[in-house]
């Protein structure tokens, strides 16, 4: 058997002479210098924005490679540091491409190394930190706004040395630039949160306000936090991934990662014009991310959700294996054309048919087995974003809801069978939706009345609009004949 190659700056020619791509701005490591602090190096930062920088410094060079802080867990830097921040990227479509990253150059714990974290932040040539750590890892309350009662928060304020928080470690590496005469990096969240930009700047001038005015000021008259929009689907690491990478590439990586191939990074148009070159790699920089966010709920998981529902009382499985199905196809496709992307007037850097018809492309990936029943979960809170106000933008501008009411019928039937069955519902609202559903019959008029009573998730103005009413009922009645004779194919 070949001997394996340990991943790392030394066997890159090696790598590299085995027709795989890498790096070629790690080669010698000198050549590169740091630019941007990253917190939270999860598997979506590693497949995401740091191959971005990757592909902007292989594409255009410039001292952008990354120190990616954890900052509590040392699983990535025990995985990484001994390969020197590389590791291995599989692309997952009908055929998987592999390429070796390089933009990350060092992994640092911050429970750890806290005054080296410190110290890479408030180094001159940190000009960016971005972020991936999830909703909560910025502490906010229902509001949006900085969570003062936060432990985490509360311990940061208490005017300890060594901050457990982001933004509390980040506010501490601002004071210290501010002292210094340094100017402010750009913070830049890369997790899905509406206004992320707006609200991470915010928790940052509320975090300083609270003992230092002066710091808080500077902030807000000087920080820049972008607001963005990502995407990929990036399953965990598995063994079966480590395994293919050393078969494949004869490399033995500690953490290989993978991903569909597509991605999207939406950037709010405000960045210095000193950056690394991710708008001419892909990334996409706008004045409107709000419109892309609206594009994505509509185009994205609209269609999602309703292939879930719809598939599950298919008999469906996965995503995939409804893409199968030539009736659900058609009637997605359909559904986009007559009843969404009319609605859709979409950012002029976005081509919201083309976003569209990538979107399904998406949806044929054989390589990513993603469960209809998972994407069925939490409908209460999905239902109200992604398709209610699809419907009553089409009621007000006079175009059909019918296609779109088969939807959330779907989802009505869906719950009312999982609960006669006995099997669990996965939603905040199950209760509720417990106590409505022991009350339906299997009669439209009576079981979609019911639903509509349910005022968090249905407007009281939307539930007593009689043409949607009227649609709603249709469409719980034309998918009838799906529950009641188990068939797998229907018309809408």
């Amino acid at each position: 058997m070949t001997q394996l190659i340990n991943l790392n700056e030394n066997s890159l020619k090696d790598i590299a002479n085995q027709k795989i791509r890498v790096p070629q701005y790690r080669m010698p490591p000198s050549a590169a210098k740091i630019g941007i602090v990253h917190i939270g190096p999860g598997a979506f930062f590693r497949a995401h924005q740091a191959w971005y920088t990757h592909q902007a410094l292989q594409q255009h060079g410039g001292g952008w490679c990354i120190s990616a802080v954890s900052l509590r867990s040392s699983g990535v830097s025990d995985a990484l540091t001994e390969q020197h921040g590389l590791y291995c990227l599989a692309e997952l479509d009908k055929e998987t491409h592999f390429e070796v990253v390089g933009a990350i150059k060092e992994v640092l714990v911050a429970r750890q190394q806290y005054h080296d974290v410190i110290a890479r932040l408030t180094n001159i040539d940190t000009k960016f930190v971005t972020l991936t750590i999830t909703e909560k890892g910025y502490c906010l309350n229902n509001q949006g706004e900085l969570d003062l009662t936060h432990e985490d928060i509360k311990h940061d304020l208490a005017g300890t040395n060594e901050r457990i928080s982001a933004v509390g470690i980040l506010v501490q590496a601002l004071s210290v630039r501010h002292e210094k005469g340094l100017p402010a990096f750009t913070v830049i969240s890369c997790d899905n949160i509406t206004g992320n930009g707006t609200k991470l700047k915010n928790a940052l001038v509320s975090f300083a306000a609270q003992t230092n005015l002066t710091l808080a000021t500077w902030l807000a008259d000087s920080l820049t936090c972008p607001s963005t929009m990502v995407d990929s689907i990036t399953p965990a690491t598995d063994d079966s991934l480590r395994d293919l990478v050393q078969q494949k590439l004869n490399i033995k990586d500690n953490w290989p990662i993978k991903r569909e191939a597509f991605l999207q990074w939406v950037i709010e148009d405000c960045l210095p014009a000193d950056r690394p070159a991710w708008d001419q790699v892909g990334a996409i920089l706008t004045r409107d991310v709000e419109g892309f966010e609206k594009a994505k709920l509509r185009l994205l998981n609209c269609p999602h959700s309703s292939i879930a529902y719809l598939g599950c009382l298919l008999g469906i499985e996965t995503v995939y294996d409804a893409m199968q199905n030539t009736q659900l196809v058609e009637f997605i496709e359909k559904m986009i054309e007559e009843e969404i992307l009319p609605s859709i007037d979409g950012p002029k850097e976005l081509d919201a048919k083309q976003y569209s018809q990538d979107i399904l492309q998406r949806f044929r990936n054989p390589a990513i087995r993603h469960l209809l029943s998972q994407i069925a979960w939490d409908g209460s809170q999905k239902i109200p974003m992604r398709i209610l106000p699809i419907v009553q933008q089409n009621l007000i501008e006079g175009r059909s809801v019918a296609l779109l009411c088969h939807a959330l019928a779907s989802w009505m039937h869906f719950v009312r069978l999982q609960f006669a069955k006995g099997e669990n519902v996965v939603d905040p609202l199950a209760a509720q939706l417990k106590k409505v559903t022991d009350s339906c019959n299997g009669k439209a008029h009576n079981d979609t009345a019911l639903f509509l009573t349910m005022t968090a998730i249905f407007p009281p103005s939307l539930a007593a609009n009689g043409e949607f009413k009227h649609a709603l009922e249709a469409a719980y009645i034309n998918l009838a004949p799906v529950i009641n004779n188990n068939q797998h194919s229907w018309s809408a």
